[in-house]
């Protein structure tokens, strides 16, 4: 195995044991009202702190990286991770728990803005046009599968023990996480034009926003309203099986959901490989991201459910790595890290939108409508996508790059 692969399984590791910390945490943080007494507005604050922290920290992110390299900003999210979640701990035990959790995720968020912006950078640096995407789609899956495995170890630890055992276990991932980047990833991003880099700036570049606009229509549809919505749809809908209520239920099909959104990530990045240009398969999985939404509009039994949550979690998993990778073919080596960086904020707006947006109208008008209008969000991000490909390039389907 070539070094390049080495550091493309270390970053993924990494990747996935930090993923792992955050997916421990998730079953206990919604439920810090019964825990702590604090309000629920509280705690949908305290749950959404991290996501809108990384808002803001995504372009300085990526300035940084395409300022002083990759190496130091992976290694330094990976421990602020660590770091934040050791926060948890002695939040419960604090005088006023809420500020301690608040800026526990906050600080989270900031470490998560560093990784996400290093992670996708290295995995551009160390592969060219005839690996790029799967290696974009293993890096993705990795900070997937991590999540839900975490989601599993964090109810039964903290079922079998308590609340902080399971908040000890979530940082000792995150440092395991840090401590395989230190001695594993090598510094892989190296520009001639680092002194010029503002800490605040993003890359409006047509491609880059163009790629941007197809992370936030499918973060909005996946995110913000299937997740959102699902333990409400299942609720109104009376789906159950083995003995689940609706909680259990919705859990059970996001977990189904990215699976499927993990298995399709690797299998998308590979054919965009192999391919000329990474648009038709790119647009096969859009496709399916419209199908699995237009199913869900019409679901009324458990087969069409999870039939649906299949096909949507293939959709947004397979679209990852062929949509990282044509970013990375479309970008500058000296411009890359601020190019993933607005991706992430889009992709961010995006998942933070969707529950404002889709909450609301589903109480006034209903699934059906709200789901049918979702299948459509991931087409007409396409065609905004074509649209700016041909501005920039002159074609639709440019050519997979060999950089």
């Amino acid at each position: 195995m070539n070094q390049d692969r080495w550091v493309v399984l270390a970053v993924v590791a990494s990747t996935f044991f930090v993923g792992f910390g955050g997916g421990v945490v998730f079953p206990i943080l919604p439920n810090l009202g019964t825990i702590l007494g604090i309000s629920p507005a509280l705690v949908g604050l305290i749950l959404s702190a991290n996501r809108f922290a990384r808002i803001v920290a995504n372009a300085p992110a990526g300035s940084l990286v395409d300022r002083i390299g990759t190496r130091l900003p992976l290694i330094a999210g990976l421990f602020i991770e660590a770091v934040a979640t050791l926060g948890y701990v002695v939040a419960l035990d604090a005088s006023l728990p809420e500020v301690w959790f608040l800026s526990a995720r906050v600080i989270w968020g900031v470490g998560s803005a560093l990784v996400f912006a290093t992670a996708y950078t290295i995995a551009a640096d160390v592969s060219d046009g005839g690996s790029r995407g799967t290696s974009m789609g293993v890096v993705r899956g990795g900070i997937t599968l991590g999540f839900p495995a975490g989601l599993v170890l964090g109810g039964i630890v903290s079922d079998l023990y308590n609340v902080s055992t399971a908040f000890i276990v979530a940082a000792g991932f995150a440092l395991v996480a840090g401590i395989i980047a230190y001695l594993m990833v090598p510094e892989t991003h190296v520009s001639d034009h680092r002194t010029t880099v503002r800490p605040w700036e993003i890359d409006t570049t047509i491609s880059t926003l163009s790629v941007g606009f197809v992370n936030f229509g499918l973060f909005f549809v996946y995110l913000g309203a299937l997740f959102a919505t699902l333990v409400l749809f299942v609720e109104t809908h009376d789906i159950a099986i083995w003995g689940y209520g609706p909680q259990g239920m919705s859990g059970l099909l996001m977990a189904i959901t990215v699976l499927a959104a993990s298995g399709f990530m690797l299998a998308g990045g590979k054919v965009s490989d192999i391919q000329q240009s990474r648009i038709p398969i790119l647009f096969v999985f859009l496709a399916v991201s419209f199908a699995g939404f237009l199913l869900l509009a019409v679901a009324e039994s458990l087969v069409l459910l999870v039939t649906a949550c299949v096909l949507i979690g293939a959709g947004q998993g397979g679209t990852s790595g062929p949509l990282m990778a044509l970013l990375a073919d479309l970008t500058p080596d000296e411009r890359t890290g601020r190019a993933m960086g607005t991706n992430n904020i889009l992709g961010d707006l995006g998942g933070g939108l969707g529950p404002i947006v889709t909450l609301p109208l589903i109480n006034n008008i209903g699934f059906t409508p709200i789901y049918a209008a979702c299948a459509v969000i991931p087409l007409l991000a396409g065609i905004v996508l074509l649209g700016g490909l041909y501005m920039q390039t002159g074609t639709i389907r440019p050519q997979t790059s060999l950089r």
